[in-house]
């Protein structure tokens, strides 16, 4: 079975929706994956916004270039966070498909996201899973 390298943009201010979809992935049957994404539990800390930006950059750009496409949640917040905007502009530059998923039952979404995105599916297992083998 594939294994495909994941880079899962999230905010850590609504990490509930990384961790729904982790797991969904996680259990998904006949599906095996490594999460590539800058991790909650090792943010940087850093005070000056230039400074933490750069940082920030560079630490995305050093695991995105391992995944074979980007995943990122097309909730409404995601139009205003700096650190998803820097995921597509990386995801971009290194060429990397990006897959946006819209949050279960929600109303508004993300264009910034949808419009970046290679495709975009709903909040469903197969969707998803599909849509990464598609982009893949």
């Amino acid at each position: 079975m594939r294994e495909f390298n994941l880079f899962i943009s999230h905010s850590w201010n609504y990490s509930n929706s990384y961790n729904c979809l982790v797991e969904l992935l996680k259990n998904a049957p006949y599906f095996s994956y490594k999460d590539y994404s800058v991790p909650k539990d090792n943010p940087l800390s850093i005070y000056n916004k230039e400074y933490y930006l750069s940082e920030l950059r560079n630490k995305i750009r050093e695991k995105m270039k391992y995944c074979s496409v980007v995943l990122i949640l097309a909730g409404v917040y995601a139009s205003y966070s700096e650190s998803i905007q820097l995921e597509i502009e990386i995801a971009n530059e290194l060429r990397k498909p990006i897959i946006a998923i819209e949050p279960w039952a929600s109303e508004k979404t993300s264009a910034i996201v949808k419009s970046a995105a290679r495709k975009i599916v709903k909040w469903n297992t197969n969707s998803i899973i599909d849509a990464i083998k598609e982009v893949c």
